[in-house]
C-alpha cells in the first residue's frame, strides 16, 4: 500500500500530515511512503529526514500520488492535486467538506475521511485532531498574548517597586481554553474564565482559576452528548453579556476560544466591551477562523483599536506552532490507520458500522455516505 503525503498549499498552512517518526511506523506496517518535496519545511523537517526514515521524496504531487492507496493531508487538497488522486484511494485529513466538495470526492472515486468529525468517545481520543490542535492553540494564544502585552504576567517584587500580576480572562473552557488557563497560570497571571457548559465550572476551578458567568436552568443543558457547546437563546447570551461586560473592563488580557460545532463562532465581546478596556490591554481571538468571538476582530490580522487595545485575530492558531502541531496531528492520523489496519493484508479495513468510521467517512465507493451531507 502506497501512502502519499502532500505539501500543503493553502494560505498560511505550515503543518504537514506525516513526520519521520510516523513515516517509519507506516513503513513498519508494510506501506511504502512518498512525501512530496518540501512538505515538511515549514514544520522544520527537511526532505533529508524523510529520506532517512525510508520515504521516497517525490518531486511533485503527480509523482507522490502515482499509485497511492492512501493520501494524508492537513487540509483538503486543492482541485489540481485532487484531480491526481487515484480512484479508490482513501483521503484522510481535516477536509471541512460541504455537499459540493463531498459530491466531488464521490465523483472522483475518492473515499474521503474528515478527521474533524471523529466522535467524542473514549476509543477516538488518541485520533482526535480537534483536541490535539486546540490544545496547542490554547498554549500559543497565551504566548502570543504575553508577547503583545506591554507589562509582565507575574507579580514582580523588585527593589524599584512591585508590578501587579496580569488579570487574564479566558472565554470558553474547552480543550483550548483549559490549556490557556493552565499556561496563563504557569506564567503567573491572575486567571478567571467562563463557559456556558455546566461541567466547565469545576474544570476551571480545578486549574486554579475563578469562574465568572451567568447560570440558569437553560445553562444546565448547554452541552451536547458529544461534549460540544450548544447554541443558547438570545436571552441567555444577553444575561451572560452583562456579567462578562463588568468583568472584562477590569482585565488586562482576554483570550476567546468559544466555538459551536458546525456554526459561526458566537460574538461574546462587543465593541462596547472592547472600548471599556484599558489602553495596552490585549485580546486574543482563537475563534477568528470561524468569524471570531470579538466584534472588532479582523480575521488573519492584528489590529489596534482607537482606545489602544490590541486584538490578535490570527487564523490557523495551531499552524503558529507548526513543529509540535505536525507531530501531534501526524500521530492522530497514524492512530486512525493502525486502529483499522489489516495486518495480514497490509491495508486498511474500515467496517462501515464502526462508530468512528461512520463518523469520519464522507464518501465510500463513489457515493456520499455521511448523514450530514448525503
Amino acid at each position: 500500500m502506497r501512502v502519499a503525503v502532500l505539501r500543503e498549499r493553502r494560505a498560511a498552512e505550515t503543518r504537514v500530515a506525516a513526520t519521520p517518526e510516523t513515516v517509519k511506523k507506516l513503513i513498519g506496517m508494510g506501506c511504502t511512503v512518498a512525501v512530496e518535496a518540501g512538505a515538511g519545511l515549514s514544520s522544520g523537517i527537511p526532505d533529508a529526514q524523510y529520506a532517512e526514515a525510508g520515504a521516497e521524496v517525490a518531486a511533485d504531487p503527480a509523482a507522490a500520488l502515482a499509485g497511492a492507496g492512501i493520501v494524508l493531508a492537513v487540509r483538503a487538497p486543492e482541485a489540481a492535486e485532487q484531480a491526481l488522486i487515484p480512484r479508490g484511494a482513501i483521503l484522510i485529513g481535516t477536509l471541512q467538506a460541504d455537499k459540493d466538495a463531498a459530491s466531488a470526492y464521490a465523483s472522483a472515486g475518492i473515499d474521503a475521511c474528515a478527521m474533524e468529525l471523529a466522535p467524542r468517545i473514549t476509543r477516538a481520543q488518541s485520533m482526535d485532531v480537534l483536541s490535539s490542535q486546540a490544545n496547542l492553540a490554547g498554549y500559543r494564544a497565551v504566548v502570543e498574548a504575553a508577547g503583545a502585552f506591554d507589562k509582565a504576567f507575574p507579580m514582580l517584587m523588585t527593589a524599584a517597586g512591585t508590578i501587579s500580576a496580569a488579570n487574564v480572562f479566558v472565554m470558553g473552557a474547552g480543550v483550548a481554553g483549559l490549556q490557556a488557563i493552565a499556561t496563563a497560570r504557569r506564567l503567573g497571571g491572575r486567571v478567571s474564565a467562563t463557559d456556558v457548559r455546566p461541567a466547565a465550572k469545576e474544570e476551571i476551578k480545578s486549574l486554579g482559576a475563578s469562574f465568572v458567568g451567568y447560570e440558569d436552568e437553560e445553562s444546565k443543558a448547554a452541552q451536547t452528548a458529544g461534549g460540544y457547546a450548544k447554541q443558547l437563546s438570545a436571552n441567555f447570551y444577553a444575561e451572560q453579556a452583562k456579567v462578562v461586560a463588568a468583568h472584562i473592563a477590569k482585565q488586562d488580557i482576554v483570550i476567546c476560544t468559544a466555538l459551536v460545532q458546525g456554526r459561526k463562532a458566537p460574538t461574546l465581546v462587543t465593541e462596547a466591551m472592547v472600548a471599556s478596556m484599558k489602553p495596552g490591554s490585549v485580546i486574543v481571538d482563537i475563534a477568528a477562523d470561524a468569524g471570531g468571538n470579538v466584534a472588532v476582530t479582523q480575521p488573519g490580522q492584528e489590529t489596534l483599536t482607537a482606545n489602544g487595545v490590541k486584538v490578535l485575530g490570527f487564523t490557523n492558531w495551531p499552524g503558529r506552532i507548526p513543529a509540535a502541531a505536525s507531530a501531534l496531528y501526524a500521530r492522530n492520523l497514524l492512530t486512525f490507520l493502525t486502529t483499522f489496519w489489516d495486518k495480514e493484508a497490509k491495508k486498511p479495513a474500515m467496517p462501515a458500522e464502526d462508530d468512528i468510521v461512520k463518523g469520519v467517512t464522507l464518501t465510500r465507493g463513489g457515493a456520499v455516505v455521511h448523514p450530514s451531507l448525503a
